[in-house]
Parts: C-alpha cells; sequence; structure tokens
C-alpha cells in the first residue's frame, strides 16, 4: 500500500521498512531499502550497524527517491483507484477464474484493508492484484505476449503497467509442488497498475484475453 495508503507505525508497528525501488521511487529506476520507526532506542541501533557496516544508499539513488516521492501520493492513488476499476472487470471476465485485490468485497482480508488504509475515501486496495486465467500455462503465456501497452516485467510500483508470470519469471526455480503450495499456479499472473488510462488498460488487458 505504500506510505500513501497506510502508515504502520501508526497501527503499532516499531519498525517499517518499504522498498524505495516501488512506489517510493515509482519510476522503476533505482535500488533502495528505507527502515522507519519511531523509538529513538531503535533508531541508536540501527543507525551504528549503518555507520559501522556502510550499508548506506548512493548519494544518485537517494536524489531519485526523494525525487520520487514528490508525486507518491498522487501515482498510489491514480494507481489504486484504477486498480479497483480493472479488478472488478477482470471479477466478471469469462477467461479469468479468480481476482485477488484486497479492495474487493471479495477478498478474504477485505476488511482488513479497510481497516488499515490511512485515507477512508480510497478502496482499501493498492496498485497491486493478481488473477488466475482459465488454461494451463501455455494459455498464460499466451495472453502476456500479446499485451501491447501492459510491460512484462518483474518489478513493481512503476508509472507504468507492469505484469508477469510468477511461475514463469520471479518464482521460476521454485520446484512446481511448492509454487503451487503456496497458491502460485500456471495459470497465476501478478499485475501492477500504472498511471495510464484506464479504459486503455482494460483494452489491452481484453484484447490479449480475447487470443486466449
Amino acid at each position: 500500500m505504500s506510505p500513501a495508503l497506510t502508515n504502520p507505525l501508526s497501527l503499532g508497528a516499531d519498525i517499517v521498512v518499504h522498498s524505495l525501488s516501488k512506489y517510493i521511487g515509482g519510476h522503476s529506476d533505482l535500488i533502495a531499502g528505507a527502515c522507519i520507526v519511531n523509538r529513538l532506542d531503535l533508531y541508536e541501533k540501527l543507525h551504528f550497524n549503518i555507520r559501522t557496516m556502510g550499508t548506506i544508499i548512493s548519494p544518485f539513488n537517494a536524489w531519485l527517491a526523494c525525487r520520487g516521492s514528490k508525486t507518491l501520493k498522487l501515482r498510489v492513488e491514480k494507481s489504486s483507484e484504477s486498480a479497483l476499476i480493472i479488478a472488478k472487470h477482470l471479477e466478471k471476465h469469462p477467461k479469468i477464474s479468480k481476482v485477488l485485490f484486497p479492495g474487493l468485497p471479495s477478498h478474504p482480508h477485505h476488511k482488513n484493508a479497510l481497516k488499515a488504509r490511512a485515507y477512508p475515501h480510497l478502496n482499501g486496495g493498492s496498485g497491486m492484484m493478481a488473477f488466475y486465467i482459465n488454461g494451463d500455462i501455455k494459455k498464460a503465456n499466451k495472453f502476456l505476449i500479446n499485451l501491447k501497452l501492459c510491460i512484462l516485467a518483474e518489478s513493481l510500483g512503476g508509472a507504468e503497467t507492469l505484469i508477469e508470470s510468477p511461475a514463469l519469471m520471479t518464482h521460476g526455480s521454485v520446484p512446481k509442488a511448492k509454487r503451487e503450495e503456496l497458491g502460485i499456479h500456471d495459470n497465476f499472473i501478478r499485475f501492477s497498475t500504472g498511471c495510464e488510462e484506464v479504459e486503455d488498460i482494460i483494452a489491452d488487458l481484453d484484447q490479449a484475453l480475447a487470443k486466449i
């Protein structure tokens, strides 16, 4: 959900870890992370480790993260609003068997997502979702290679819409039995909604689904 949608420290967390490479950077062009605390003793321990080990962000990546943070709320709100529209559309699509998106009432953790959101007018989800295509890995692959606007890539949280098959890409080295135990079946697709017009994203998904 990123800091734009939820504030875990206010919900009782002691430490919050963010991938700056994702929503905060927002442009798929940096590698960095952040550790946020609201207790001085935790800060001093973590800062000591950073000073002594040298595990610190480079100046240029820090600049990229600061640049991206200026538009974080705008980008995340846009992608989140679009994601809810897309999730509702896919949930009714005959070639999609299941959609996983916390902003949908059908999601088992929908009520928890609504409680965690920092802004009541948003849907409790983010720009991230996943769905299962009706069919096997060949159909999933055919769907992906026929996309024109959505970019086939393993990252997420960028300004552009990114999509991937975990069974073929991020989790390709994980044994099939273990993947399925985790719910990562061959027809499982991970989707990161970008800032394009939602009508264009839906049109691209529909034309690719029509080819399987």
